[in-house]
C-alpha cells in the first residue's frame, strides 16, 4: 500500500510537469525541441537518462549477474568512449548546423544538409525511425511491465497497460520541455537509487564469507576473444545515430553550452554504469546469502536482480521510492522515443505539411498515443529480453544513421548519394547479420559490421558521385563551430 502511494505521488509530479510545460508549448517546434531553450545541465542529464533507460537498472545488472564482467565491462567501456566522442564531435557541430539549416528533426537535417529536393533521404530516414523506434519503445514498456508485475503482483498485461498510460500522459501534454524536465528528475533519481542499492548490497555481503567466484565462477572473468570484445565495445558506435540523443544536441540553448553539458553528462554516465555493474556482482553474493525470489530457478528472470535487491534490502518506506527509479528509467527513454516518432510523423512525412504549427502540435500529441499503442502490441507478443530488444534498435540506428551523421558533420565532401548508400547498407546489414549470421562460441553484435560497411559505403559512393554544390559547401563551412 505504501509503495502504491509513493508511486502515485511520483506520477502526479510527472503529470504536473507535463501540464506546466504544455502552457509554454505554443507550436510544433516548441513541442519537438522546446524552442532551443534548455541549458547544459538539463540537456546533459536528460540525454543520459533517455539513453540508459531500463537497460541500466534491469538489463545491465542482469547480464553481469548471469555472465559476469565480460559483458558489463566491455559494453560499458564502449559506451563511455562512444558517448564522449558523440559529445565532443557531433554535439557542437549538429547544434550549429541544424540552426543554420532551420532543421528541428534528424530527417529534415539530412535532407537540407544534402540539398535533397526529391525528399528521398527524408523519407528513408523517416521509415528507419518509425521501424526501429517502435521496437525501442517496446523494450522500455517491457521494463515497466517487469516493474509493476514484480512490485504489485499484477498480470503482465495489466502491468503493460499501466506503463503505457503513465508514459503517454505527460509526454502528450508537454512534449519536449516535459520530457527534458522529467528526464532531469528521473536521471537524478536513477543515480540515487543505484548509489544506495550498491552500498546496501555491499554492506549486506561484507563479512558474510560469501565467495562470489564460488557462487558464479564467471563473475570476475573479463577475458574474451577479440571478435566478442570488439562486438561488445561496438555498442559505442550506436551513439552517433540515436535520434532521441541527437535531439538533445539540437535543442540545447547554444553551442557554448555543449562543453559544460559534456562534463556533466559523462560524469553521470560513468558513475551510473559503474554502480550498475557493481550491483550485478553484489547480487551474485546476495542471492547466495539469501535466495532472491523471482531471480533464480527455472522460472527466474535475471533482469529482476535490481528489483529483488531493493525488496530485500530496503525498508518499505524507501523501497517504493527506489522502485520508482526503475519507472523513471523506463519513462525517460520511452517518452523521448515517442516524441521523436511523433515529430517524424508531422515534420518529415508529407501527410500534414499543410497544417498550421498549432494544429501540427496536436497531431504530434495524438501520434504519441498511436505509436504507444503499437509498441504495446509488440511488447505483449514478444518473448525477447530487454537487452536483446534494445540491442536490435540501438544497432539499427547506429548503422543506418551513425556513419552518415558523423561524416555529414566532419567531411564536406559527403554527397547525397553517399548518404543514401550509407543508410541503406547499414539498415540491410543489421537485418542480415541479426537474422542469418552466427559464429559458434562468439558474440557478434550486428552494429559492428553494420557501422563499418555503412561508413565505407558513404565514403566510396561520395567519391564517385557528383560533388556537393557551392551553396551546400558554403553552408557547411559557415556551420563549423
Amino acid at each position: 500500500m505504501l509503495t502504491a502511494i509513493e508511486f502515485s505521488l511520483y506520477l502526479m509530479l510527472m503529470l504536473t510537469i507535463g501540464y506546466l510545460s504544455m502552457k509554454k508549448t505554443k507550436n510544433n517546434e516548441d513541442f519537438i525541441i522546446g524552442g532551443r531553450t534548455l541549458g547544459p545541465a538539463t540537456s546533459a542529464i536528460s540525454a543520459g537518462a533517455s539513453d540508459m533507460s531500463s537497460w541500466l537498472l534491469l538489463g545491465l545488472p542482469g547480464a553481469v549477474f548471469a555472465s559476469g564482467l565480460v559483458e558489463g565491462l566491455w559494453i560499458s567501456l564502449g559506451l563511455i568512449l562512444g558517448a564522449y566522442a558523440n559529445w565532443s564531435i557531433v554535439a557542437p557541430r549538429l547544434r550549429a548546423y541544424t540552426e543554420k539549416l532551420n532543421a528541428v528533426t534528424l530527417p529534415t537535417y539530412l535532407s537540407n544538409r544534402f540539398d535533397d529536393s526529391s525528399h528521398v533521404i527524408k523519407s528513408i530516414s523517416a521509415v528507419v525511425i518509425l521501424i526501429f523506434f517502435t521496437l525501442y519503445v517496446a523494450s522500455g514498456l517491457k521494463g515497466g511491465t517487469l516493474l509493476f508485475a514484480h512490485s504489485f503482483g499484477a498480470s503482465e498485461q495489466t502491468a503493460l497497460t499501466i506503463t503505457t498510460l503513465v508514459v503517454v500522459s505527460y509526454t502528450f501534454l508537454g512534449g519536449y520541455l516535459a520530457v527534458c524536465w522529467t528526464d532531469l528528475i528521473q536521471g537524478l533519481l536513477m543515480l540515487a537509487a543505484l548509489t544506495f542499492c550498491a552500498l546496501l548490497a555491499f554492506f549486506a555481503v561484507s563479512g558474510s564469507g560469501i565467495d562470489i567466484t564460488v557462487a558464479n565462477p564467471k563473475a570476475f572473468n573479463y577475458q574474451t576473444s577479440w571478435l566478442t570484445g570488439a562486438s561488445l565495445m561496438s555498442w559505442g558506435f550506436g551513439y552517433f545515430g540515436q535520434p532521441h540523443i541527437l535531439a538533445r544536441f539540437i535543442g540545447i540553448d547554444k553551442v557554448d553550452s555543449v562543453t559544460k553539458a559534456r562534463r556533466i553528462g559523462m560524469s553521470w554516465m560513468i558513475v551510473c554504469l559503474t554502480l550498475s555493474v557493481a550491483i550485478g556482482l553484489s547480487g551474485i553474493a546476495c542471492n547466495e546469502l539469501m535466495p532472491l525470489p523471482g531471480v533464480s530457478g527455472p522460472d527466474g528472470n535475471k533482469e529482476r536482480i535490481f528489483l529483488a535487491l531493493v525488496n530485500a534490502l530496503f525498508h518499505p518506506v524507501f523501497s517504493g521510492i527506489v522502485l520508482a527509479a526503475v519507472l523513471a528509467a523506463v519513462m525517460s527513454t520511452a517518452d523521448s522515443q515517442l516524441l521523436v516518432l511523433s515529430s517524424t510523423l508531422t515534420e518529415d512525412l508529407p501527410l500534414f505539411k499543410q497544417f498550421s504549427p498549432g494544429r501540427k502540435a496536436w497531431i504530434s500529441r495524438f501520434g504519441i498515443v498511436g505509436f504507444a499503442l503499437l509498441s504495446d502490441i509488440i511488447t505483449s507478443t514478444s518473448s525477447g529480453t530487454i537487452l536483446g530488444m534494445v540491442g536490435y534498435a540501438w544497432g539499427g540506428f547506429g548503422a543506418a544513421f551513425g556513419p552518415v551523421i558523423l561524416l555529414s558533420l566532419i567531411w564536406r565532401g559527403t554527397t547525397r548519394h553517399g548518404a543514401l548508400a550509407g543508410m541503406l547498407v547499414g539498415a540491410v546489414t543489421i537485418f542480415v547479420v541479426k537474422n542469418y549470421v552466427t559464429i559458434e562460441g562468439e558474440y557478434i553484435f550486428e552494429l559492428l559490421p553494420g557501422f563499418i560497411l555503412a561508413f565505407v559505403a558513404v565514403i566510396l559512393v561520395s567519391l564517385v558521385t557528383a560533388k556537393p554544390s557551392q551553396e551546400t559547401l558554403r553552408k557547411f563551412d559557415e556551420s563549423q563551430p
